[in-house]
């Protein structure tokens, strides 16, 4: 069973106190039981294995039964800027990014991306991303849930981060570096702002404010794929390269 994430003040040893949606989930979709065992992380990065205990229509109490504390960070943070995409594959890629360990992802609004964001939409749908990134990190035990960024123009995502994060820009047919090269011990107070581009391309003037803000134009080989497999290819090589994967 994935590991639930609860605020910290849930905890007051030796139980946990769970209401709310994650009980409604627990009991309704789960049909969780006294006795059986039950994994939750808090926002404090503590873990608890536990054992529950009464569950009715308004708690749940579980007894702790080990407590243990999230690892040191040694790797840099990574930002995956993503150009919107139409269809499932922006919530595709805010799962298996989530999985892949990212830290944070900023939805962005590009010139030649097919899908323009709507006001009146626009809190339903990150609240959407947010809770698909919940439900990955926990299903990969995870000590830490993504945030997951309103939509933002490139220049707006560019000039969030300073010049101390690691700017990397992805464009096809580019003679730039290859993610390989990245060295590996970049150390845990670094942030990585990964840059992927939309299904049609990046624009030219988004090109020159990529070079603008000190990004490196990086290449995944000689292979042109497609937007969302970039994204998660990139995300793949930077883990291995930092000891994350693999």
């Amino acid at each position: 069973m994935p590991t639930f994430f609860v605020a910290a003040d849930s905890v007051v040893p030796p139980t946990v106190r769970i209401t709310g949606p994650l009980l409604h989930h627990l009991r309704q979709s789960l049909r969780l039981q006294p006795g059986e065992a039950l994994t939750v992380t808090d926002d404090a990065g503590r873990r608890y294995r536990t054992e529950v205990g009464e569950i009715t229509a308004g708690h749940l109490t579980a007894r702790i039964l080990e407590t243990t504390t999230a690892p040191p960070k040694t790797s840099p943070s990574i930002v995956l800027a993503q150009a919107l995409l139409k269809g499932e594959k922006m919530d595709w890629i805010i799962q298996k990014a989530t999985e892949l360990g990212v830290d944070r992802i900023a939805p962005v609004v590009t010139t030649h991306g097919v899908v323009k964001p709507r006001a009146e939409r626009l809190d339903h749908q990150r609240a959407r991303w947010q809770r698909i990134a919940l439900e990955a990190a926990q299903q990969s035990e995870r000590w830490s849930v993504p945030t997951i960024d309103e939509p933002a123009t490139l220049s707006q995502v560019m000039t969030a981060y300073d010049a101390s994060a690691i700017k990397l820009f992805l464009a096809e047919r580019s003679d730039g570096a290859s993610l390989t090269g990245m060295a590996a011990n970049l150390g845990a107070e670094r942030t990585i702002l990964l840059v992927v581009g939309p299904e049609g391309g990046w624009d030219k003037d988004e090109l020159r404010l990529a070079q603008e803000q000190g990004c490196q134009a990086i290449t995944m080989g000689k292979r042109i794929l497609r937007a969302e497999t970039a994204a998660l290819a990139a995300m793949s090589v930077l883990q291995s390269r930092f000891g994350e994967l693999g």
